[in-house]
């Protein structure tokens, strides 16, 4: 099978107190796999399964229409968890320093305004979905957010930092809270790989 589950970076219960690690395994273990196990099912022998994931979701036009939804579904879901889980870290949070927080500055004013920004996108998106941090496909800094496993990447953006809003990323702990969910969530945010990527996109 040409995708598979990618290691956390981090060991389940790495992110407490803020993510348990009960919901980290169960996140990870089946959740993700279940969006790699059906992206693997719906290109098998297509030739899609040549390109990456990446690829995939930059040009769902020229996917068949027979397994574009499912591509678009599942293929999202193998790119934003990956994506999830390598924007967090241990002893993290904080916010970022160098050209990322002058940038931040520059396009919302302060950081708080950001994360205020940020954190209302989050807690407002009906149903299941994602809010993202993103360069624009214009190259300007935003929030926006995605229904289900809908990713940036489609619409030409390039991903800096993302949080699963869907209920299984927080109910065994915080149950209806999604706003206490995304507070504590900020305390794992890996600022130091998230700089990286902004930088190399300069």
């Amino acid at each position: 099978m040409p995708y598979t589950l990618p290691p956390l970076p981090y060991s389940y219960d790495a992110l407490e107190p803020y993510i348990d690690a009960k919901t980290m395994e169960i996140h990870h273990s089946k959740h993700h796999q279940t969006y790699v196990d059906k992206l693997n099912a719906a290109v098998s022998g297509t030739g899609f399964d040549m390109k990456s994931v990446e690829e995939l979701l930059g040009d769902l036009n020229s996917v068949p229409e027979n397994i574009r939804t499912a591509v678009r579904n599942h293929a999202g879901g193998v790119s934003n968890h990956t994506l999830f889980w390598n924007g967090m870290a241990p002893n993290a949070g904080g916010e970022p320093n160098g050209k990322l927080s002058d940038a931040l500055n520059s396009t919302f004013g302060s950081f708080q305004t950001f994360r205020d920004t940020f954190t209302n996108a989050a807690v407002t998106l009906f149903g299941s979905g994602w809010a993202w941090f993103v360069i624009d496909k214009n190259g300007s800094l935003a929030i926006t957010t995605t229904p289900n496993q809908d990713s940036p990447i489609s619409h030409g953006a390039k991903i800096l930092l993302g949080i699963d809003v869907w209920e299984h990323a927080y109910y065994l702990q915080y149950q209806n809270r999604r706003a206490d969910f995304i507070t504590a969530w900020w305390n794992t945010v890996n600022w130091k790989v998230i700089s990286e990527m902004f930088q190399k996109s300069l």
